[in-house]
């Protein structure tokens, strides 16, 4: 039997998640929620390929990582959403054990502002570029016996937004498709669960509250006070507590954690199951 024994970082007492050497893809980890998935699996001593379409920051903030956790970290700055993105993603990154898929969500709006082409870039960005990365990433974690994959998707999977129907979409398209191939490969080793974010203090949200602000006539502060009242909670998530789960999730603890929809929201979705 394998122990994992509580560990000391930085003077804290942590649970030792049992995936040190092992490494992962983060897709859109510059900043915010994959930014703060690749901290916490850095953290628990995992080796890096962290990715977006920007070089700068993405720079910045694998050399962060680097210098705080002595872990190798390779970025690539491409599109993920090409398949000439995908297939340079996947050359650099080699045989992985975890992937984390995200990216940013479409534009909000209203049922009447999309068209076909709104939805295929939506769909491309938050269901088929997962799937396709899933589809390339499997076969080698389950002919190894062992992988974890995160997709981070939304809170408007389980309660859908209506100005984020682009969103609402897509998620729902990938969440169908995981709750099938979750329980396909689980039996290799090979473990898939997705990460339901509510607001958390990031760039989105701060986009989220401008609009809110822009329609209301009121400041961009404002607009996160009275967001912040629909929260239980009484505050926005913040990407290091969101990046712990995702590790959790992706530690050798989540065994048996299969084709699951976990929220992140603070209590904000009203529901019992």
């Amino acid at each position: 039997m394998v122990r994992h024994w509580p560990v000391h970082v930085e003077g804290e007492l942590r649970m030792d998640l049992g995936i040190n050497g092992k490494r992962a893809l983060v897709c859109a980890s510059s900043k915010g929620l994959g930014l703060g998935c690749a901290e916490a699996l850095a953290e628990a001593g995992v080796s890096l390929v962290m990715n977006a379409r920007g070089s700068d920051a993405l720079e910045a903030s694998a050399e962060a990582i680097r210098a705080r956790y002595s872990v190798d970290v390779t970025i690539v700055a491409t599109d993920v959403t090409t398949e000439a993105g995908q297939a340079e993603l996947l050359e650099a990154a080699g045989d992985l054990d975890i992937l984390v898929n995200n990216a940013g969500g479409p534009p909000p709006g209203m049922w009447h502002d999309w068209d076909r082409n709104d939805f295929i870039k939506a769909l491309d960005a938050n269901m088929l570029t997962p799937i396709a990365l899933m589809k390339a990433t499997l076969p080698g974690m389950m002919d190894r016996g062992w992988g974890r994959v995160v997709n981070i998707t939304s809170v408007s999977v389980k309660s859908p937004v209506p100005v984020l129907g682009l969103s609402n979409s897509a998620r729902a398209g990938l969440t169908g498709y995981v709750a099938g191939t979750s329980r396909q490969v689980a039996g290799k080793g090979v473990i898939i669960n997705n990460l339901q974010p509510g607001i958390h203090a990031t760039d989105r949200a701060e986009a989220l509250d401008q609009g809110a602000a822009n329609a209301q006539g009121i400041t961009p502060e404002q607009a996160k006070i009275d967001r912040c009242t629909t929260i239980p909670a009484g505050r926005y998530g913040t990407p290091q507590e969101f990046g712990a789960a995702c590790a959790f999730l992706c530690s050798q603890h989540a065994g048996f954690i299969v084709g699951q929809n976990i929220l992140l929201d603070g209590g904000a979705t009203n529901t019992t199951m």
